[in-house]
């Protein structure tokens, strides 16, 4: 025990606690982007969640996930239920209790599948979200977290992904796109205005995941030194050059300066520097942050164009701007921020770069194809899609009986 270190196990705890943040925050940035017959069934989609994954981590997703390793593609089964994690220090993260190691990354666990959620928005049954939720935590988010993080395959491989570029963002955004092109469009789009009904909700919501993202960054270096420092510099700066970004982009293309907009943009340049922001420093920040504000702004107006009713720009911003930011680790990353990582293409090793991509396509591939393999089994013994006449009434009355608002 005289090799846990009270500074790092505080700085963690509280990094959990910001991260925990971003899932009711998530809720309220997508709630504000949905129309108000729908806000409350959004809310609640990350709100479940956050109660259905901290319950499956704790059983046994975090064995799954951290377990010892098998082949390279999946943890064992030696701690389910949390047998045998306890008050010790990690083996991840040797100078805090083992437990505050597992509930940091229960919050990454918990938020990756909430992101989910704004593909499918409006239409689907609540039913089919619970077993899909369950069901895609433990067959996706669990495999991909173990290659990455817990010793598995892409690790083994030497992939950097400092906080989820990889595990959390590509994982979840291509798993959204999947779902929407499954469960089809929502009724009356194109024909009919379905606008945001409150965006300053989705402002408040951008602002807390911006603050969360601290935690998620800045606590993925498990100890409260300069590495932490540097996360939450960077993290910060691309945060705030891809809202400029997205903003000056969307401002020439539609004639104004979007408040959702900016609020978007922002979000965009907090994915892509996710995975970087424990390798790169300051100047590189900023490029990844530009890159975030164009590359998912061009995304999600293909994605329109293309009649793809990705409801809330999921695979816009979390998909692109994932592959963007593992891509640009590969980059940018130098040994000059952390020693124990690899210099990228700019600093004399472009082998970095093309281990990053096979990391991005072996992502994008099984998270494609389990999603879809999910999606299509609970069609079968559910039904995805509310009936017609429950979503043009909205799913605030007939998911749940409730509504947001007494007007």
């Amino acid at each position: 025990m005289d090799k846990i270190n009270a500074g790092d196990t505080a700085w963690l705890l509280a990094s959990a606690a910001l991260v925990m943040l971003m899932t009711p925050a998530l809720g309220f940035f997508y709630g504000g982007l949905v129309r108000r017959k729908n806000v409350l069934a959004t809310i609640m989609h990350s709100f479940f969640i956050l109660c259905l994954i901290s319950v499956q981590w704790v059983l046994w997703g975090y064995s799954l996930a951290f377990g010892p390793d098998l082949g390279g593609l999946i943890g064992g089964l030696d701690w389910l239920a949390l047998k045998g994690v306890g008050q010790e220090p990690s083996t991840y993260a040797p100078t805090v209790p083992h437990l505050a190691y597992m509930v940091f990354q229960m919050m990454f666990a918990v938020i990756t599948p909430a992101l989910i959620t704004g593909a499918f928005a409006e239409r689907k049954r609540f039913k089919a979200f619970v077993v899909f939720t369950l069901l895609w935590a433990t067959l996706v988010y669990d495999p991909v977290a173990h290659w990455v993080w817990g010793g598995g395959w892409l690790f083994q491989l030497g992939a950097l992904d400092f906080a989820g570029g990889t595990v959390v963002h590509i994982t979840s955004g291509v798993s959204a796109l999947v779902a929407a092109l499954v469960l089809g469009r929502r009724k009356g789009l194109g024909a009919e205005p379905i606008e945001p009904h409150d965006a300053t909700m989705t402002v408040l919501g951008a602002s807390l995941l911006w603050f969360g993202w601290f935690g998620f960054n800045a606590g993925s270096a498990l100890t409260a030194g300069g590495l932490a420092a540097n996360a939450f510099v960077v993290t910060n700066t691309s945060a705030a050059m891809g809202a400029l970004t997205w903003m000056t982009v969307s401002w020439l293309h539609k004639g104004a300066p979007s408040v959702l907009g900016a609020a978007a943009g922002a979000v965009a340049g907090l994915v892509a520097i996710t995975p970087a922001s424990g390798y790169v420093d300051v100047s590189a920040s900023i490029l990844i942050g530009l890159g975030a504000g164009v590359f998912c702004y061009a995304a999600i107006q293909l994605t329109k164009r293309l009649g793809v009713d990705d409801a809330l720009d999921v695979f816009g911003v979390h998909g692109i701007g994932g592959t963007w930011g593992a891509l640009a680790t590969g980059v940018f990353a130098t040994v000059a921020v952390n020693a124990a990582a690899k210099d990228g293409l700019l600093a004399g090793n472009p082998e970095q770069l093309g281990i990053q991509a096979i990391a991005v396509v072996a992502t994008i591939t099984y998270s494609a194809v389990m999603t879809f393999v999910i999606l299509k089994v609970i069609n079968l013994f559910v039904g995805l899609r509310v009936p017609e006449q429950d979503e043009v009434l909205g799913l605030d009355a007939t998911q749940h009986r409730e509504v947001a608002y007494q007007l």
